[in-house]
């Protein structure tokens, strides 16, 4: 039997109250290839939106990593769009995480936090803080 290896980056939007914001979630290890799809589609929503401010829940509990080009291409994509990303919260479950959450979060308007409990995260992304 051969083993399956997962790996991916989803987006979707969810609703909490009244309050609308995009769900990623990676899988896996990220190639240069990953950002090569899901960057067109985000920058396409993106400029449907007039003025967005963004809030994110992200879960990266199985991400293993990036390939250092798509490392790289995260990194732009974050920087382009830093004055859109307002909140973003990080789902994790590693140390490293907790520390580029911190990181990313100098590169947002509203700030990241670190939450390794999906409902936390979503509360302080409802929250009005």
């Amino acid at each position: 039997m051969s083993v399956i290896t997962r790996k991916g980056l989803s987006i979707g939007i969810s609703r909490v109250n009244e309050h609308v914001f995009v769900e990623l979630r990676a899988i896996g290890k990220l190639t240069h290839e990953d950002y090569e799809t899901m960057t067109p589609m985000l920058e396409e929503a993106l400029s449907e939106v007039r003025h967005p401010t963004i809030d994110a829940l992200v879960d990266i509990r199985e991400l293993e990593g990036w390939e250092a080009r798509a490392a790289w291409d995260d990194f732009k994509l974050g920087m382009k769009h830093r004055k859109e990303w307002n909140r973003i919260a990080v789902v994790g479950n590693k140390p490293w995480e907790k520390v580029a959450t911190k990181v990313g979060g100098w590169f947002t308007s509203g700030g990241a936090e670190y939450f390794e409990d999906v409902d936390a995260a979503v509360a302080w992304l409802d929250s009005e803080d």
